[in-house]
């Protein structure tokens, strides 16, 4: 039986400058799916991404009556515990709805706000052939540049056994490659549903 497991959670407040800040949240996926080029994947992605994905859901299947999203409320603190585990909520809530419809999950840019780290207008670039590198190669290409699971370092141990340890990958373009967006992911999310 096919399953998508999503978790938001981690709320880190983030600094644009002096003056403004943001909270993003870690979502992690964990699928059998064979929707999904990536079976385990982790992004951490900001309440204006949701909305932006939302609307281009809506867009593409203006048939279907999307969930929507914790309102964006002018007295939201992002200082309060409160107001931002219901936001997380809300959003997580948002996702799982989202990932039980088959048409929903036809959408590349569902899979690219999942498994990738892609701004919007990147995910749009990619989505409509603007890029050298697939909606495919993008989430493959995130995942090898942060690998935070056990069971995929066990695999490239193996892999690498008789490769040069000072040997640099190559850049594939797709965004920063050092530990700068690190989710910090755990292999066994059951233990963290509650």
């Amino acid at each position: 039986q096919e399953f998508v497991t999503v978790l938001v959670r981690d709320p880190r407040i983030q600094k644009e400058d002096s003056w403004h800040s943001y909270i993003d949240y870690e979502i992690f996926i964990h699928t059998n799916s064979i929707c999904f080029t990536r079976k385990t994947s982790c992004v951490r992605r900001r309440y204006r991404e949701f909305v932006w994905l939302r609307q281009r859901l809506q867009s593409n299947a203006v048939l279907i009556q999307l969930p929507e999203l914790p309102s964006k409320t002018p007295f939201f603190n992002m200082n309060n515990p409160n107001h931002v585990d219901h936001r997380r909520q809300g959003l997580q809530e948002f996702l799982e709805k989202i990932l039980q419809d088959a048409l929903l999950l036809s959408d590349s840019r569902l899979h690219l706000f999942l498994q990738t780290q892609l701004s919007p207008e990147d995910m749009e670039a990619c989505v409509s052939g603007q890029t050298k590198y697939s909606v495919a190669d993008a989430i493959l290409s995130f995942a090898s540049l942060n690998r935070r699971f056990p069971i995929e370092d066990e695999e490239e141990k193996k892999g690498k056994n008789d490769a040069d340890s000072d040997s640099e990958s190559s850049s594939s373009g797709l965004g920063p490659s050092d530990d700068s967006i690190s989710c910090g992911c755990k292999a066994s999310p059951a233990s963290e549903e509650s």
